[in-house]
């Protein structure tokens, strides 16, 4: 594969005098090129649901779920692993981002590391990468070889591997146990995959780590229930979600959430079911820590 062959690296025909146009006309150039992001993730959506719930099973049974890339793509695998952890209470072994260079390249381009298999496949061992995990490989070429790597290792020792590409038949995809390529075209500045691709590629970060959180009862409803109130704003922002969930008073919900000492799941369920701590207990235990199945199980009891 010649890099200056792929689709991201071609020129934009209509972007080609983008410098000679009055501001008005440049932003609106950008704007229509930005709409095909969305229609090109849309026609992955049987990959992103297949990655989905083959992840879950794997997330569920202790599986970590760690992002791997380099440069603006290995940003935006750190980035969408660290917004996960308080937004759903993960801990910090259960989901991060690996960036080829390590954190100083999160905010400095480094020479030469995305070329290496080598440094990937050590990345991934200082981890003790295992058949449990889940490993996103990120890369808009799709032939990024540090990337491209770290999905064979993966595969290698038996985790999933999912692959997320901006181009077609990739040495990437091709390496991955389930491949995710939305086709942006070309970037309306040559080569600035950082535009269409990255907006591509964190829509399907996006949608692959909240549809695992969903699928692992990390929400009821659609509400973020594992939120952890550690302070005042985190304490108010559980009242609320206790009490939309069940549709009570910000009092009723303080209650539940005190004798729930802070569990917020566990409050939900002593309001919808209106029984004891260790019935609650016993019910989200029994549903694997999923509410929804909580509630329905109460109700046949």
């Amino acid at each position: 594969m010649n890099f200056e062959d792929l689709l991201t690296e071609q020129r934009n025909r209509h972007s080609t005098h983008i410098d000679q146009v009055d501001t008005d006309e440049m932003v609106a150039i950008i704007n229509r090129e930005d709409q095909r992001v969305g229609r090109s993730v849309q026609k992955q959506l049987s990959q992103i649901s297949e990655a989905i719930n083959l992840a879950t099973k794997r997330f569920d049974a202790g599986g970590r779920l760690i992002y791997i890339g380099a440069g603006t793509s290995g940003r935006l695998g750190v980035l969408d692993a660290t917004e996960l952890r308080p937004t759903y209470g993960l801990e910090e072994s259960q989901t991060f981002g690996i960036i080829a260079g390590g954190p100083e390249a999160m905010f400095h381009t480094l020479d030469g590391v995305e070329d290496s298999a080598e440094l990937a496949e050590n990345d991934l061992k200082k981890v003790d990468l295992n058949e449990k995990d889940i490993v996103i490989g990120i890369a808009a070429s799709g032939a990024t070889a540090y990337t491209v790597a770290a999905v064979k290792y993966a595969k290698q020792v038996g985790a999933l591997a999912i692959a997320v590409a901006c181009v077609t038949d990739s040495p990437l995809a091709k390496n991955a146990n389930v491949s995710i390529c939305p086709i942006v075209g070309p970037e309306v500045i040559t080569g600035a995959t950082l535009m269409k691709a990255g907006t591509a590629q964190k829509m399907v970060l996006n949608m692959l780590s909240s549809g695992i959180m969903i699928r692992s009862g990390k929400v009821y409803q659609n509400l973020m229930i594992n939120v952890v109130p550690t302070n005042a704003k985190t304490k108010r922002r559980a009242k609320r979600i206790i009490a939309a969930a069940t549709q009570t008073s910000t009092l009723a919900a303080e209650r539940a959430l005190d004798r729930a000492d802070n569990n917020v799941p566990l409050a939900i369920l002593l309001i919808e079911t209106k029984g004891t701590i260790a019935e609650a207990k016993a019910l989200l235990h029994q549903s694997g820590g999923h509410v929804s199945d909580a509630v329905k199980l109460s109700l046949q009891s």
